[in-house]
C-alpha cells in the first residue's frame, strides 16, 4: 500500500511539474513563478526595481500580496525613465503618496485578465476594449497587428511587451510606458 501511495504521488508530481514549469516566465533576468504572488516575483526582476520601490513607497505591498486576483500592467525601469527628469524621485516622497498611489493603482485591474481575455474583449468591442482600473479610471486596449497596446486617459500609449506572467494572485503584463490617469 505504501509503495502504491508513493507511486501515485510521484505520478501526480510528474503530471503537474511540466505545467508549472511551462508557465514560469523569465522577466528581468529572473524566473517568475506562478506559485508566488505579484510582489514576491516582482522583487526579483532587475527590470522592475523602480516599480517595486514605488509600490513600497505607496504602501501597496500588502494589497498586491493579498488573494486578489489582480491584473497588473507592470512598467519597466525604462518606462519610468521616459517620464520627465525628477518625476520618480518626486513621486516617491511621503508627501506625494496619494499621487503615487493613484498612478500605480491605475495600472491594476480587479480580476485576472490573460492576453487572450483582453484580445477577446477587443474583438467583441470592434477593435477597442475599456477596462476599469482599481484607481477608478479607464484604460482602453487595442491591437495593432499582433501587438496589444493600452491607451491611458491622457492619450499615452503603452505596449504589452511580455504577456501572461501568471502569479498565484493574478497575472502581470509587462508594459513599456507608464500609464497616466486624469
Amino acid at each position: 500500500m505504501k509503495k502504491l501511495f508513493i507511486a501515485a504521488f510521484a505520478l501526480v508530481a510528474l503530471a503537474v511539474a511540466p505545467k508549472t514549469y511551462a508557465q514560469t516566465k523569465m522577466v528581468g533576468g529572473a524566473a517568475m513563478y506562478p506559485t508566488k504572488d505579484i510582489v514576491d516575483n516582482a522583487v526579483n526582476s532587475k527590470d522592475h526595481t523602480t516599480l517595486v520601490a514605488a509600490v513600497k513607497a505607496a504602501g501597496l505591498v500588502e494589497t498586491l500580496k493579498s488573494a486578489g486576483p489582480f491584473t497588473v500592467f507592470a512598467p519597466t525601469n525604462e518606462a519610468f525613465d521616459k517620464l520627465p527628469k525628477g518625476t520618480v524621485e518626486t513621486l516617491v516622497k511621503p508627501e506625494n503618496k496619494a499621487t503615487l498611489t493613484k498612478i500605480l493603482t491605475y495600472h491594476v485591474l480587479a480580476g485576472k485578465f490573460s492576453a487572450a481575455d483582453i484580445i477577446t474583449k477587443i474583438k467583441a468591442g470592434m477593435g477597442k476594449a475599456e477596462f476599469k482600473t482599481v484607481q477608478g479610471g479607464t484604460l482602453t486596449a487595442m491591437m495593432q497587428g499582433k501587438k496589444v497596446y493600452l491607451v491611458d486617459e491622457k492619450g499615452g500609449k503603452s505596449w504589452i511587451t511580455i504577456a501572461d506572467v501568471n502569479q498565484k494572485n493574478g497575472v502581470i503584463h509587462v508594459v513599456n510606458t507608464v500609464l497616466m490617469p486624469n
